[in-house]
């Protein structure tokens, strides 16, 4: 289902959003009072239905998303009504949430196509996070035929307008030659722009390219600070570069004790590199420096509890 930090990232085309409360609703007298010019998502239920069913397209949009967050199926029943109201009147919105509901039989029987339909009409409109999902169902095929460069095609279009995933996947793109020439130099560049809003996955690769020498000169210093970016996020594959990095004194002085909480951590996740690597360091420890490893760790795990 869609999270509510997803919901309003669909509001404004962007990755992260804010949590919102939803406020009491007020006494019909109150209600009455309040211009439909006024109302917005925060507003009292009944505000909102007033105006909604009064034709208010701004009122319905914020009336679907409401009852999208209540999550019931009889919730989620009249989201799908007052979203797709919207959506019919061509609010961009509406139509990027009904697709997100169609692209995840949310309130609706799942279909992709259909997904892609109330995708392709927001994507049109210019909403990022429209562009980005309509890339993604062209790059796995899903309601559409598979293709990459119509995939790309929409990728940048949100990339462009500063969507962080979509700068992410567009670097993975250019890096794999997938639907574009292989251009790891235009990989670097997507990836960085994602990386310095912080997108683990963003980082992670970065740190890659700076390990591998690929779109940059090789630079351990580097790789390790975009790796330890990305592992303080919680990122396995990040975790497991990064202690590799301290296992043989890449980027940073050797030390199996970071080597070992860093692999650890991204073990913990199932990573099995990072199992393989710390089965290895392991036989070259000491006991007391085990014991601050697992020290180490899990001080990581009680500061990063969410991760």
């Amino acid at each position: 289902m869609v999270s509510r930090d997803g919901l309003f990232a669909i509001m404004i085309g962007a990755a992260v959003g804010t949590l919102f409360l939803v406020p009491a609703a007020g006494s019909a007298q109150d209600s009455l009072s309040v211009s439909c010019t006024a109302v917005n998502f925060r507003s009292p239920l009944a505000d909102l239905t007033r105006c909604a069913g009064e034709g208010t397209v701004e009122a319905q949009v914020d009336l679907g998303l409401r009852y999208h967050e209540l999550g019931g199926p009889e919730d989620l029943a009249e989201a799908v009504r007052w979203l797709r109201l919207a959506a019919d009147q061509g609010h961009v919105v509406g139509q990027a949430v009904i697709g997100e509901m169609y692209a995840e039989g949310i309130g609706v029987p799942e279909d992709d196509a259909e997904a892609v339909r109330w995708y392709r009409l927001a994507a049109e409109q210019g909403h990022e996070g429209a562009q980005y999902n309509l890339g993604r169902m062209y790059s796995n095929g899903t309601g559409v035929p598979e293709d990459a460069a119509e995939a790309v095609r929409w990728y940048r279009l949100a990339a462009v307008h500063n969507h962080t995933i979509a700068q992410y996947a567009l670097g993975v793109m250019y890096a794999n030659g997938t639907g574009v020439p292989e251009d790891d130099a235009e990989a670097v560049r997507w990836y960085r722009l994602a990386a310095e809003q912080g997108n683990a996955s963003a980082q992670t690769n970065l740190g890659v390219m700076y390990a591998d020498g690929e779109g940059v000169p090789e630079d351990d210093m580097k790789a390790v600070r975009w790796y330890r970016l990305a592992a303080e996020q919680g990122n396995a594959n990040a975790q497991a570069n990064l202690g590799f990095m301290y296992a043989v004194g890449q980027g940073v002085p050797e030390d199996r004790v970071y080597a070992y909480m860093w692999l650890n951590l991204s073990a913990a996740q199932g990573n099995e590199r990072a199992q393989g690597g710390k089965d290895v360091i392991v036989d070259l420890m000491t006991r007391d420096q085990i014991a601050e490893a697992q020290r180490l760790f899990r001080e990581w795990i009680e500061a990063h509890p969410r991760q």
